[in-house]
C-alpha cells in the first residue's frame, strides 16, 4: 500500500489510530504540539514528523484530524493563529479531510463548503469508545458522506475501526455523534446525582449498585462509573468533563436551530459547568461524583 494519510491530533484516541494505520501498510506522517511523550514507537514503526501543514498535506491521500472540537477544526483548516496558514490552503484537490472531532454540525457545513471549492472532500467521521479500544484498532465511527466518499474512505477508516456507520449524507456524522453523547451525558448527571441522594440518604451504594446492575437500568455508562468508583477508582469512563460540557453545549446549539426543546439536556449542561467551576473540568466524567460531594457535603467515593 502506497497511500500517504497526514495526521494531526497524536493524544489519548490518536495516537491508537496512527499505530493502526501504520500496521496496516500506510505511510502516515503527522504534526505534533506540546506533548511528545508519544512518538517514539510511532517514528520506530516508519512514521514522518513534519513541521508544517503544508509539508502534511503534500502528496496525501488523506489528512485526519483527532482534535477536541470545532474552535481547534477551524484553526487548522483555517490558520488564522497559527502564522503558517492552514489545510484549505495546502491540501491537495482530489484528496481527502477526515474530521474525527465531535463538532458544531454548522460549523462543519462552512469547512466542507469551503473545502469543496477546492476539490477537497471533507468527511466527518466522530468517533465512540474509548483509548483502550483506540489502542486495539477496535473504535467505532459514524461517518457523514455520500455513497461514493464512503466507499473511498471505508478502507482508511477500517485501519482503526471495529464498527463503521454510514450515519447519512454529509453532516450526519457529526449530528449522530452529538446525539450519542448527549445520551451518555446526561446518563452520567443522572447518575451522579442519584449516586448523591442514596449517600446522603446513608443507603447501601453497593446494594444500589447490586440492584441497578441486574435490572432495565442498567447501562455501560452505570458500570463504567459506578462500578470503578466502588474501588475508589473514577477513571473507569476516560473523557474529561471539560469535553462532555462542550458537547452538551454543541448539542443545545444545535436544537436551538432545529428548533427542538432539550431540557434535559440543558439541565445535564448546567451540572457539567458546576463540576468544571469547582476545578473538575480536566478529570474524567466520573468526577462528577466529586462535584455532587462537594455541593452536598456528602462522602461518596471511598477514599
Amino acid at each position: 500500500m502506497s497511500e500517504t494519510i497526514g495526521f494531526i491530533g497524536l493524544g489519548l484516541m490518536g495516537h491508537g489510530m496512527a499505530k493502526h494505520l501504520l500496521a496496516k501498510g500506510y505511510a502516515l506522517r503527522f504534526t505534533t504540539h506540546r506533548n511528545r511523550s508519544n512518538i517514539d514507537d510511532l517514528v520506530a514503526a516508519g512514521a514522518v514528523e513534519v513541521k508544517s501543514r503544508a509539508e502534511l498535506a503534500r502528496g496525501a491521500t488523506a489528512v485526519i484530524l483527532c482534535v477536541t472540537g470545532s474552535p481547534q477544526v477551524e484553526e487548522i483548516v483555517y490558520g488564522k493563529d497559527s502564522g503558517e496558514g492552514g489545510l484549505m490552503a495546502s491540501a491537495e484537490s482530489g484528496s481527502m479531510v477526515i474530521d474525527t472531532s465531535t463538532a458544531e454540525p454548522a460549523s462543519t457545513t462552512r469547512i466542507r463548503a469551503d473545502f469543496a471549492a477546492r476539490g477537497v472532500t471533507y468527511i466527518d467521521a466522530p468517533l465512540a469508545r474509548t483509548p483502550k479500544e483506540a489502542e486495539e484498532g477496535r473504535l467505532n465511527t459514524m461517518v457523514g458522506a455520500t455513497d461514493a466518499d464512503f466507499a473511498r474512505v471505508r478502507p482508511i477508516l477500517a485501519a482503526y475501526c471495529e464498527n463503521i456507520i454510514h450515519a447519512g449524507p454529509p453532516g450526519h456524522g457529526h449530528v449522530l455523534k452529538l446525539v450519542n453523547n448527549m445520551l451518555a451525558m446526561t446518563q452520567a448527571a443522572a447518575i451522579a446525582e442519584a449516586m448523591a441522594a442514596a449517600a446522603k440518604a446513608g443507603l447501601s451504594l453497593q446494594k444500589l449498585f447490586d440492584v441497578v446492575s441486574a435490572g432495565a437500568v442498567n447501562s455501560g455508562i452505570f458500570q463504567m462509573i459506578v462500578g470503578r468508583m466502588l474501588q475508589g477508582d473514577l477513571t473507569g469512563l476516560k473523557f474529561a468533563i471539560a469535553n462532555g460540557q462542550k458537547d452538551l453545549r454543541y448539542f443545545t446549539h444545535l436544537t436551538e436551530m432545529l428548533p427542538t426543546s432539550s431540557f434535559v439536556a440543558e439541565a445535564a449542561h448546567q451540572s457539567f459547568v458546576q463540576a468544571a467551576n469547582l476545578g473538575l473540568g480536566d478529570k474524567f466524567i466520573a468526577s462528577l461524583l466529586e462535584a455532587q460531594e462537594q455541593i452536598n457535603a456528602v462522602r461518596i467515593v471511598p477514599r
